[in-house]
């Protein structure tokens, strides 16, 4: 079958994407308000983008009236945001926190979980969350219907448990992500397998 994107419409456009561009990781965003309401939500158009600088990057979308969420007016004003990785243990919260609440309400809270202090911006973190990104804003880039962010990360939180004792390696019995497949579909890396390249052909280019 072909799609010819340059003439299929958004809602075909989104629907092949996200089904075959899979799994992707979600980021459980929080920000803060003018007020220092606290806000979260889920982002499956996510991702890091580089090391060196570190960089994140978001994909938020308009709301279906085209106003922008909270999490894009929390994000321009403030320039901070806090990355949080999801794992089994805290996906319904995460999904939770997508519903469309009021600018006041705290959904961190309201879904049970709760806030830690961030090291170097405002907006807390998910103190459940098996590892944080405390995040500044390095640009944004508009389009009408969605913006694109990129941001620096500037500090990491990550559970002891995690990590091996040398504080390099995941141990992936302790960190198994939750990720987003298409629609309300779902999948957790609780099966990981070791896979490196071939060694006759690494041996033929002298690797």
């Amino acid at each position: 079958m072909e799609f010819d994107f340059e003439s299929l419409p958004p809602q075909d456009r989104y629907r092949l994407l996200c089904s075959f561009v899979a799994p992707r990781p979600i980021a459980l965003v929080t920000t803060t308000a003018a007020d220092g309401t606290p806000n979260a939500a889920p982002m499956s158009f996510f991702n890091v983008f580089s090391q060196d600088p570190p960089i994140v990057i978001l994909g938020i979308q308009a709301r279906p009236d085209g106003t922008e969420k909270e999490t894009m007016r929390n994000i321009r004003r403030s320039g901070e945001f806090t990355v949080n990785l999801c794992d089994m243990a805290i996906a319904q919260q995460m999904v939770d926190c997508g519903i469309g609440f009021a600018d006041a309400v705290d959904e961190v809270a309201l879904t049970g979980l709760s806030h830690a202090p961030s090291l170097k911006i405002a907006p807390a973190r998910v103190a459940e969350a098996p590892a944080s990104l405390e995040c500044r804003t390095e640009r944004i880039i508009d389009y009408p219907r969605r913006a694109i962010v990129l941001g620096e990360v500037v500090q990491m939180h990550v559970r002891d448990a995690c990590l091996d004792a040398a504080g390099r390696y995941v141990r992936p019995e302790a960190y198994q992500p939750v990720a987003r497949l298409h629609a309300d579909n779902y999948i957790v890396s609780d099966r990981q397998f070791v896979l490196t390249a071939t060694e006759t052909l690494k041996a033929a280019t002298g690797s």
